[in-house]
């Protein structure tokens, strides 16, 4: 499903999942291979506050990589890896790393690609920024490729017991305490 409202090609939309009102938009895109928490809003102070770069809010993904991840391979990635961003090499912010085993997840439609040969493996990854397919490109930069990503946490609003097409609705108080957002200054 792609996390947006517009059809493109034969991708399910979110717009199938629920009757939003018209003028909501979702936070933080997730890319079509991608699965996990999107928050959809139409807060617009939210929506900034969520997006700016220099507030970091951190997000928390769940990589299924390709090979036994080392303890060489994560310390690389808390340092801060380089990417290319559309043809430019970027360093990213150091990070949180660490090898997370069996994760409680919903099963992937479609499955991931199976390897009889090749192990896998997972990484819990804490973010700060958000740049296009960051986590992917800084999996593989250390040699390990990502075949599944969840996002499974923003701020403090976890995935914990979801599944996939879930929606779940909050007040403003509540969504402005889970997300890290000061409600001052409206």
């Amino acid at each position: 499903m792609l996390s947006q409202f517009t059809k493109e090609g034969n991708h399910a939309t979110l717009g199938e999942l629920f009757d939003f009102p018209k003028d909501v938009y979702p936070v933080g895109r997730l890319d079509a291979d991608s699965e996990g928490l999107l928050v959809i809003t139409n807060d617009k102070r939210l929506n900034n506050r969520l997006l700016d770069p220099l507030l970091k809010h951190e997000r928390t993904y769940l990589a299924q990589v390709e090979g036994q991840v080392t303890d060489v391979a994560l310390a690389m990635l808390k340092a801060g890896t380089e990417i290319n961003l559309n043809g430019v090499k970027y360093k990213t912010l150091p990070t949180k790393a660490e090898q997370a085993f069996d994760p409680e997840l919903p099963e992937r439609n479609p499955p991931i690609r199976f390897r009889k040969n090749i192990p896998t493996s997972w990484i819990k990854l804490v973010l700060v920024e958000g740049k296009n397919r960051q986590v992917r490109k800084m999996t593989a930069s250390v040699g390990f490729p990502t075949l599944r990503l969840v996002r499974i946490q923003i701020g403090k609003l976890v995935m914990k017991g979801m599944q996939p097409g879930d929606v779940v609705e909050y007040n403003e108080p509540s969504i402005y305490k889970l997300l890290g957002v000061s409600q001052k200054a409206k």
